[in-house]
């Protein structure tokens, strides 16, 4: 069962999971549904429409996704949770590994989109890209080029590697919290 609401009420829940522990970011495409941890994100209105903006590494497997479908869900934990999900979320490509069935999660079918949500992270938004860009590297200050993107790492470090982010926003179509049946 899913409980509809409307997203500026949850917004202090929303990016103080963000900041505090991170939120998975989910991806399906060609039949495969993948989903990553992430701890970028904003909350708010563009073009005169409720958005949530994520940020992606050029190398990533979640990208590659978005890119295709054009649509991801943001998945966001409400009360206690395994926080092993995250973790291993954050840790592992979903070219190498199926998260989904590795962590027994359950997915909740969208009502907008293609991608699913995730009953474990209950809170879900389901959105629709309108925009895509990569960022500028020559607009970002030089200590956080050294610090976020050091040149001598590879693009399979998860945490600070050489390629830079593309930015997402994502037209917030739909907003809910699944709820146990």
């Amino acid at each position: 069962m899913k409980r509809m609401i409307n997203v500026f009420e949850h917004a202090d829940e929303i990016t103080g999971a963000l900041a505090k522990s991170g939120v998975l970011l989910t991806s399906k495409n060609n039949g495969r549904t993948d989903t990553m941890t992430i701890g970028w994100g904003m909350l708010g209105i563009i073009w005169g429409v409720p958005a949530f903006t994520c940020y992606v590494r050029e190398g990533r497997f979640t990208r590659e996704q978005i890119d295709g479908s054009g649509e991801f869900t943001v998945n966001i934990p409400c009360g206690s949770f395994d926080k092993k999900i995250l973790g291993f979320c954050g840790s592992r490509s979903g070219r190498n590994v199926d998260k989904i069935s590795e962590l027994g999660l359950t997915l909740v079918n969208p009502d907008e989109i293609s991608t699913p949500g995730i009953k474990e992270l209950p809170l879900t938004l389901e959105c629709k890209v309108l925009y895509r860009q990569l960022q500028n590297k020559d607009a970002i200050p030089a200590y956080i080029q050294k610090s976020m993107y050091p040149e001598d790492i590879d693009s399979s470090d998860p945490m600070a590697n050489r390629d830079y982010h593309v930015e997402y926003i994502g037209q917030i179509l739909r907003a809910y919290i699944i709820e146990n049946d």
